[in-house]
């Protein structure tokens, strides 16, 4: 993956260009069409998704909790909480996504602690804590 197209994710800001260039290396980059299913609720979890390009749904018990687009990520809650997931998440538009395993974004998040912070934060926040 490219790490150019990690510059617009605020969760990655103020990261170096090196540190950009590590976690490109932890992500593969994936196009999807509208309608995919991205994660589905109560589904084992295996990805973390970083949003370059699109937009996605998130719901849950069918209600629609979100709507994201370039800059935002998920996936991290069932990774953090190691649970299933906790919401449906549906391409609305044509996406291009940074994809990490939960073993990539494991190294990500013991490599740059500023990072897990905000995604951590971010998870309690989505959970309500």
């Amino acid at each position: 993956m490219d790490a150019a197209h990690l510059t617009g994710v605020p969760l990655l800001a103020d990261l170096s260009k090196r540190d950009l260039e590590h976690v490109a290396r932890w992500a593969d980059e994936v196009d999807m069409a509208p309608g995919r299913h991205l994660l589905d609720e109560g589904a084992l979890p295996h990805e973390f998704f970083l949003i370059l390009e699109g937009e996605v749904e998130v719901t849950h018990d069918g209600q629609t909790l979100a709507n994201l687009g370039p800059g935002d990520f998920f996936g991290e809650i069932a990774i953090l909480e190691d649970m299933r997931r906790t919401a449906t998440v549906v391409t609305t538009t044509p996406c291009r996504l940074a994809v990490m395993t939960p073993q990539a974004f494991s190294s990500m998040r013991s490599s740059m602690p500023v990072v897990a912070d905000r995604i951590q934060a971010a998870a309690l926040a989505r959970m309500g804590r």
